[in-house]
């Protein structure tokens, strides 16, 4: 119960009191949800659709947390999220107080998750040769790494880093074969792309929405990225955009430093552009988020003809204007 207070607390506090004058907005998410209950409310989510009530698999997470005082909740909890959701009560009226926790969860869940589920189509060819397109609802965001090529990962979030200076480890390493192709894991716009001493070649894309920055380093030695990829271009989620390497932990550009093949992938929440770049950053743990993404992996290939990377099957995100 005293945890729950302190929490509570701690959350107020986030919401209430600005770092500057003008400057009211979220400072830190810690995004600690299971892979379980992020399952749970996807499947929720996709399920509830097309029926009289549909429900938001943010808002069930959000409602979960604030119950819980924080992420570590199981599948259970959702399935007490959605029944309390659906009541014909407004959730002001069943939380109370704890009303302000779920708005919390709800801002700083969705900064998470916004855009990563909605309605997209994919295109097949029927028996005579014409494109088809086939419209659907769930995961619209990729895994980092295209279909059909291995990789293997664990929870190193907040481990040791000694190059350069002693701090964390701000991402999750996916380790993987030389070239691996690596794909944009949403929509966006590439705000930052080239050497990095300690990414190497690297690649920052910007959500659509700018409350996510994505990430992707270590990129391959002497050909990081595919063709006409520069600051500024716009990209869609699950194209090609670079591929997996050992760069980096050098000031020398184009040096592979680092002893195993990986991809460093990192998700940056921005609730203010103040928060860009500075010492007060908010990065999350994305583990259990990339193993949920790996249910929608982009199936790509290298076109002969052009020597271009493409789709095998071409995509639209249907809820983009």
């Amino acid at each position: 119960m005293i945890k729950k207070l302190l929490m509570f607390l701690m959350l107020l506090s986030l919401l209430v009191f600005p770092v500057e004058a003008g400057g009211d907005y979220i400072r830190w998410v810690d995004f600690d949800v299971s892979y379980a209950a992020l399952q749970r409310a996807l499947d929720l989510d996709i399920a509830s659709r097309d029926t009289e009530q549909p429900v938001s698999w943010i808002d069930l997470l959000a409602l979960s947390a604030a119950w819980s005082g924080g992420g570590k909740f199981q599948p259970k909890t959702v399935d007490k999220a959605l029944a309390a959701l659906t009541a014909g009560r407004s959730l002001e009226e069943q939380l109370g107080a704890q009303y302000r926790c779920f708005a919390y969860y709800q801002e700083a869940y969705g900064a998470v998750l916004g855009g990563l589920v909605g309605a997209y189509a994919i295109a097949t060819t029927d028996e005579y040769g014409n494109q088809v397109w086939t419209p659907a609802y769930g995961l619209k965001a990729f895994s980092p790494i295209a279909e059909g090529y291995w990789y293997n990962h664990y929870d190193d979030f907040g481990a040791g880093r000694s190059y350069g200076f002693r701090r964390r480890h701000l991402g999750n390493d996916l380790m993987g074969s030389l070239g691996t192709p690596i794909v944009a894991v949403e929509s966006g716009t590439v705000e930052a792309l080239g050497w990095n001493q300690y990414g190497g070649w690297r690649i920052g894309i910007r959500s659509d929405d700018a409350r996510r920055y994505y990430y992707y380093a270590h990129l391959r030695k002497d050909e990081p990225y595919v063709k006409g990829l520069q600051e500024g271009s716009r990209v869609e989620a699950g194209q090609v955009i670079g591929f997996m390497g050992r760069t980096g932990y050098s000031t020398k550009e184009n040096t592979n430093n680092i002893e195993t093949v990986h991809l460093h992938f990192g998700l940056q929440l921005i609730f203010d552009e103040s928060q860009k770049e500075c010492d007060s950053e908010i990065w999350v743990d994305v583990y259990n988020l990339v193993r949920l993404l790996s249910r929608h992996r982009s199936s790509v290939w290298k076109n002969p003809a052009t020597g271009l990377w493409e789709r095998v099957y071409p995509y639209r995100d249907l809820d983009a204007g």
